[in-house]
């Protein structure tokens, strides 16, 4: 089996609604995802001969992905009250809603399933929300 493994970072905030404790207040974070992907077999014919597939796709999907998030707000949908949420669309502020509560351990299922939808044969990924705290998510 063969792996490849990327790596890209975003920053943004978010809030973890129904949380007691500090992540319940809005706060930021360097999330890093690293995306891990399997194949049994290498490309035998053309340009990507001898890769599982070019390095030059996997980091484009990765950085699509990353830079839809980065500078967000990122909220779980109807966890804010709708004249917040116009409120914040009112002053510009660009808003990433989910619908998912934004933990590590979501992202990193919600990663795996679009870099999925990219045709990437994911065998993991892992999302850092702080230097030394993850989550990884295997099918």
């Amino acid at each position: 089996m063969y792996y490849l493994t990327a790596e890209a970072a975003f920053d943004a905030a978010h809030f973890l609604s129904g949380y007691e404790g500090k992540c319940s207040n809005i706060h930021g974070h360097r999330w890093r995802v690293i995306l891990k992907i399997k194949s049994q077999n290498l490309q035998e014919q053309g340009q990507e001969r001898g890769m599982v597939v070019d390095f030059g796709e996997v980091k484009a999907a990765l950085k699509k992905e990353a830079d839809y998030f980065d500078h967000t707000f990122i909220y779980e949908k109807d966890s804010l009250k709708p004249a917040t949420v116009a409120a914040l669309a009112d002053e510009a502020f660009v808003v990433r809603p989910v619908d998912y509560r934004p933990t590590a351990e979501n992202f990193a299922k919600h990663f795996f399933d679009r870099f999925a939808e990219h045709g990437f044969e994911v065998d993991e990924v892992t999302v850092y929300e702080t230097p030394n705290n993850c989550a990884t998510y295997r099918a």
